[in-house]
Order: C-alpha cells, then structure tokens, then sequence
C-alpha cells in the first residue's frame, strides 16, 4: 500500500463550510470518517456525506476531531496543495517522443516527472498510456466509474506500439479499450504522428480500430485527436524521429478529412479530429467552428484557436470600449498563431489610443522554427525582444508560466525577463484578461 500523506490545505473559500469552522491553509486533513483519503477523488467521494468526522493536523501538529453535518454533496471549500496525497504513479516508457525527455538538464525538479497516473487524467485530462497499472488499479477505476479517462494510444498494432512506447505491455491496447467497453466507460484516445512510424497505413489502421468503439449509447472511444510530433534540439540524438514537414501536414490533413466525412456518414459524428498544429504547419486555413462540435479534445489543441478566436470575438462585443487614453504593448505569442490571430489585433487596435503590436516568436531555446506559445521561454523573449520598443508592456499568455507561479519552462522568472527588458509584464489568461489588460 503506498504511503499516504495528510491532505495540506492552500486556500479556504470564503463562505464555505471550511471557512466558518475556522480552517486555515496549512492545516491538513489526515482522515474522513475513519478513512485516510488518497487522493483528491477520494476525498470527494467521502466528503459528499452528510455527517463527516475529520481528523485534523493544525500549523503547528495538534491532531484535532472535527465533526461536520451538511448538505449531500456540499463542498467544504477547500483547495490543497496537490491532488495526490500518495505517491504519483510514475511511468516506464522510453517513448523517443516524450517531451520530458526532450528538455536539458539542470531544470527544476518538477519538469522532470514522468507520470502515467489514471487520477490525474480523470481530474484533468492529462495522458496516460495504460501500460503502468496495477490490477488493483483497474479494480478502483470500476469501481468508482472513473471516465473517461484521458489515453495516448499512438497506435493499435502491437508492434508499432511496442516500437513507440518501447515497452512489452505497450501491445494490450485494443484489450485494454475492450475492458472499458465491457463497462460501459470511456476514453479520449490521442495518436502523435511520428512520420515514418505510425503513419500513412499505419495511422489509417489505428483510427479504424479506434473508431470501431464508437458504438452504442456510451462509446468506449469518445473521441480521437490526431496530434504532430513535436520535437527540441535536447532530444537523444540517436533517435528514429524526423519533424513534420509542411508536405507531411497536408498529406495527414487529407488523410484524415477522408476519414473524418465517413464517420459523419456512418455515426453522425466526426470521432477523430486534427490538432490546430496542423494546418498552422501546413499553412492552410483551419476548419469552420461547426466542424468541432462540442470541443471534446480542447485540451489537445483541437479547435482552442477557433475557440479563442469566438471568445474574443463575443467578450470584445462588450468590453472593448471606442477609445481609451493613449497606450501602447507588446503581445508576444508563438508564430505558429501569428497569421491566425490577426483578427484580434486588428480589433484590438481599431479602439482609438490603444495599439498593440504582435511579436510573433519560434523558440530558439528549444531549436523549433515553428512555435507554439505554450513553448516560449524566458530565454526566447530575452533574445529577441532586446532592441523592440515595447511600449507600455509586455501581454504575456500565461500558457508559457509554470502553473500558479510567474517562471517560465526554462526556470527563468517573470520579474528577471521584466527587469533585463526594462519593461512592464503583464501575464494574462484567456480573453477577459487579455482585454482588461489592454484597457485598464
């Protein structure tokens, strides 16, 4: 059994139940009702009863029993420090592709972890390849109806799958579906095209197996999101892999648009789906905002352009104002989106004082020529920005920063890029924030 720690609290909502019994961040749960959660799923489950009894670890090590009558499912209002009490399941593939891999040494702690962790796929859609769980398990995911879940399949066949994940287990896929199938659960399956491995014949084969689960009323395989490799001059250099080439883009868009057309016709569903990357590699314009039907695969970069591009479109409506007191800023964005996001600077710079000027970067620091802007670093902004007149400041997509913290990929820190710049950065995510930056 692994060892599981006391769940320690960062944040008590205002208002909540956490709040008015007097949590404060720092405390930590160690049980529910007797039961010693593992997890951020089973402190859920347990919490949704009526009367809980919580043993309690304050600041200072005072264990405390606090009991708590409530509504059914009524949250107590507290957020913690990580959503695994116990520890990460780690993964044992040596998949060429793997972006942990493909990063220098020397890094934070964290940029190095390889999980493969059917819990956080569940709570965030993270991807899992299912070749790391035990029996017990696949026991606990039954049993709490945990779906869908979030996979890397990459491909059906065994030995193309074998050859990618490079693990003997990687050959059970189809199985493995078959077993969500069996009960009536679910998965988002994700295939990265490594050209001259797991394309051409190879990809058609894999989406035609994937696609033979969606049947019923619960497919096992919801969706399917075709994905390019992406690579970085830190990669082994003894590996197999090649980059996708513009004509390798066209040809997969193809490929898969013939697909998509007889799925249509055959489940009234696209089912398998292309990564924005795609056409922004190919050069061709991305497919209407209808194609996407309700963005099953968002998290993949599938249709989050098309999606931003409406957000905008529908928040700017509102909020953009026919003028404001002279401004000026630098939004910095990856150049893969530099042509498809020039609508929105066109509005942002038709409100009179307000002008916004796109650098559109490739990332030096990792050697891609094409970049998205998840993948800029600090590093990239310092070496290109230097002699740019940045106005008031820099709008910085907070995709590029560590989650919850102001470092970049490459571990070096917002208020160094700002000071070395002699600038103003301002992170922003999503479109309201995006606006009200540029406004206020």
């Amino acid at each position: 059994m692994p060892s599981i720690k006391p769940a320690r609290i960062t944040k008590v909502l205002s208002e909540s139940i956490g709040a008015e019994i007097g949590f404060e961040p720092g405390d930590a749960i160690v049980s529910i009702n007797g039961t010693r959660p593992r997890d951020l799923i089973d402190y859920r489950f347990l919490c949704a009863d009526e009367v809980l009894e919580l043993e309690v670890l304050d600041t200072k090590g005072k264990t405390h029993h606090v009991e708590i009558e409530k509504d059914y499912d009524e949250d107590l209002g507290l957020e913690f420090e990580t959503a695994l009490f116990d520890n990460l399941i780690q993964c044992n593939n040596k998949c060429p592709f793997c972006f942990i891999d493909q990063q220098p040494p020397g890094k934070r702690e964290s940029l190095y972890y390889k999980d493969d962790d059917y819990r956080l796929s569940f709570l965030y859609g993270s991807y899992l390849t299912l070749t790391n769980l035990p029996k017990s398990e696949w026991q606990r995911i039954e049993a709490m109806r945990l779906s869908p879940l979030f996979v890397s399949v990459h491909a059906t066949e065994p030995d193309v799958r074998i050859r990618l994940l490079k693990n003997p287990r990687a050959g059970e896929i189809l199985k493995q579906i078959q077993w969500f199938q069996e009960r009536r659960l679910q998965i988002h399956a994700q295939v990265v095209v490594c050209p001259g491995i797991n394309d051409g014949k190879h990809l058609e084969q894999t989406i035609l197996d994937l696609a033979s689960f969606y049947t019923n009323d619960v497919p096992a395989v919801a969706s399917i999101a075709i994905v390019p490799v992406g690579l970085t001059r830190f990669r082994p250099q003894d590996d197999e892999l090649v980059p996708v080439t513009p004509e390798k883009a066209k040809e997969v868009i193809l490929q898969v648009k013939s697909l998509q057309q007889e799925f249509r016709e055959k489940f009234g569903s696209t089912v398998v789906w292309l990564a924005d990357e795609w056409f922004l590699i190919a050069g061709e314009e991305l497919p209407c905002e209808v194609e996407y039907e309700d963005y099953p695969q968002i998290g993949n970069g599938v249709g989050s352009i098309r999606l931003f591009l409406k957000e905008f479109a529908t928040t700017a409506s509102k909020l953009l104002p026919v003028k404001v007191e002279p401004r000026k800023f630098t939004w910095v964005v990856g150049n893969a989106v530099e042509k498809a996001f020039q609508p929105i600077l066109e509005q942002l710079n038709s409100v009179e004082g307000l002008q916004v000027n796109m650098q559109a970067l490739s990332s030096e620091y990792w050697g891609q020529k094409i970049s998205v802007t998840g993948l800029l670093t600090g590093h990239d902004l310092l070496s290109n920005l230097q002699k740019v007149d940045l106005g008031d400041g820099i709008l910085l997509p907070s995709v590029m920063l560590k989650h919850g913290e102001l470092i970049f990929l490459d571990d070096i820190s917002v208020e160094e890029v700002a000071s070395r710049l002699n600038t103003k950065i301002f992170p922003v995510t999503g479109v309201d924030e995006l606006i009200m930056a540029c406004i206020n």
